[in-house]
């Protein structure tokens, strides 16, 4: 064999053993990585709650230092708000909470000592402190603080450091006390409802359905206030007009509460006056709601109670709360402009429908929202 082949030979045999050695290494390098992820993720607390153990939950509370402090409770099969108020919890909010709890979970040691609890706000002053438990028993004390490119922070409580944690959507946690509570006014169906009223300071307004139509009729207030006899006939009465009211009433929630206030501040001691009461029937005894409407609460939403309830002072949007106050005009039909204005008649018509004044938009801005409720 010529030597210069040998030297081929032992070259590559050479290049085959470096192969060797460079994949045996990396392999035991990746088994060590491997090894000291393994070793670092048991070395870190255990935080969130099994899926057997969430359904045992009974007392979940959450402490946010930029909004009210949340107590929920369990109560037999159902779940209430116990801090800041006493109230119907929201079933499904509550649910999508105990869900999320089983996701907890810490990823990353960030510093083992609690140095830095400042610095990721992390401190019992400006931490998200939730508290899981079964019966007296916890079954998770966390706290949560900032959010950033390494992830989500938090610690757990009975021991120093802060930690990077994984599952946790900080919406379920951070919900304003009132969207805690149940919002729910009325659910049902317009195609089961036989019969609708409004009672206002315009007067009395009654519907009955026969069949698939809606049968109309309006009895005005007299000079003294009182109720007179329906008017005869009701030339320009729209029945789609009634099916707006009942889609603005079948599903309705509140936007907000208004607990503390007293009968007099929301109007509702004088409902039919302040704002309107709107009565709703369904067929088969399926249901007779009573919806009382009173003063405004804030920007253009009034305070409600339900007749029957438990008492609760609802804020409802004007969308539904504007039904309540409405006059003749807002059951009958649209009367269409004449086609024969003229070109710039159509043009101030086209500017009023588009919520500009005619002749044009005035200097500086609209007054926007009103008082807030306390």
């Amino acid at each position: 064999m010529k030597t210069e082949h040998k030297i081929y030979i032992a070259l590559v045999v050479l290049a085959l053993l470096g192969v060797g050695v460079f994949l045996t290494q990396r392999k035991q390098k990746a088994q060590l990585d491997a090894h000291s992820v393994t070793a670092a993720t048991a070395d870190l607390p255990k935080v969130g709650v099994s899926k057997d153990d969430v359904e045992k939950v009974t007392k979940i509370s959450i402490k946010n230092a930029d909004k009210s402090d949340v107590t929920l409770e369990k109560k037999g099969d159902t779940w209430e708000v116990t801090k800041p108020v006493n109230a119907k919890a929201h079933t499904a909010n509550v649910r999508s909470l105990l869900d999320n709890l089983k996701e907890l979970k810490l990823k990353e040691a960030i510093d083992r000592t609690a140095a830095t609890y400042g610095q990721y706000e992390l401190t019992d002053e400006k931490a998200i402190h939730v508290v899981a438990y079964k019966g007296d028993e916890k079954a998770l004390d966390v706290y949560f603080g900032k959010s950033g490119s390494r992830g989500q922070m938090a610690r757990v409580a009975g021991t120093d450091g802060v930690y990077v944690a994984g599952g946790y959507s900080s919406y379920l946690y951070t919900r304003e006390a009132k969207n805690w509570r149940e919002n729910s006014i009325l659910k049902f169906e317009d195609e089961n409802v036989i019969q609708a009223s409004i009672e206002n300071k315009n007067g009395l307004f009654s519907f009955s359905k026969n069949g698939d139509k809606w049968a109309g009729t309006f009895a005005p207030r007299d000079k003294g206030g009182k109720i007179g006899a329906a008017q005869a006939k009701w030339e320009k009465y729209d029945e789609a007009k009634v099916k707006d009211l009942l889609r603005a009433y079948q599903g309705l929630g509140a936007e907000d509460f208004g607990d503390g206030k007293s009968a007099s501040d929301t109007g509702l001691d004088a409902p039919a006056t302040s704002g309107g009461i709107v009565k709703i029937k369904l067929k088969d005894n399926a249901g007779d709601f009573t919806i009382n409407v009173g003063n405004t609460a804030k920007g253009q939403s009034r305070y409600a109670t339900k007749e029957g309830g438990d008492g609760t002072i609802y804020v409802i949007s004007s969308w539904s709360a504007d039904w309540a106050l409405a006059d003749q005009k807002r059951f009958e039909k649209t009367e269409k402009k004449d086609d024969k204005k003229g070109e710039d008649a159509h043009d101030d018509e086209a500017a009023g429908h588009m919520g500009m004044p005619m002749g044009g938009m005035p200097m500086g801005g609209m007054p926007m929202g009103g008082d807030e409720v306390e």
